[in-house]
């Protein structure tokens, strides 16, 4: 699989307003696609530095509304790598980013849990310089 890259994951939302809003407001993303299908919208976002995309799905349903925030089960299941920690710490926090511990100094880097308004966990990751 040579030249094979993960290009997007998605992430289910309340609603498609409440996610750009805080992933391209508060996070300061930028808004990559939105796409109106129809019935649905086709949305990603992406960190300023590019890389993988989240795909924002409205959810659909009881078992998909059950779902926002649960998608990791309870784990920190999405990480977020920054190459300045406390730049992004402060501003995060200053846009009212919930962060479940104080950064901590890993083997692997600088990092901290912090959770988004709809209750996924993410690892924050400065990571460590090696050789």
């Amino acid at each position: 699989m040579s030249g094979a890259r993960l290009g997007a994951v998605t992430l289910i939302v309340p609603d498609y307003a409440a996610g750009i809003a805080f992933y391209c407001g508060v996070m300061g993303w930028d808004l990559a696609e939105d796409v109106d299908q129809g019935t649905k919208r086709w949305v990603t976002v992406q960190p300023p530095g590019g890389g993988t995309r989240l795909v924002l799905a409205r959810a659909e349903g009881p078992a998909q509304t059950a779902a926002i925030g649960q998608q990791g089960s309870g784990r920190v299941w999405l990480f977020l790598h920054t190459d300045d920690f406390d730049r992004d710490h402060a501003a995060m926090l200053a846009g009212g980013v919930v962060f479940e511990e104080a950064p901590r100094d890993e083997p692997y880097g600088r990092v901290a849990v912090w959770r988004d308004p709809f209750g996924n966990r993410w690892d924050m990751i400065q990571p460590r310089q090696l050789g």
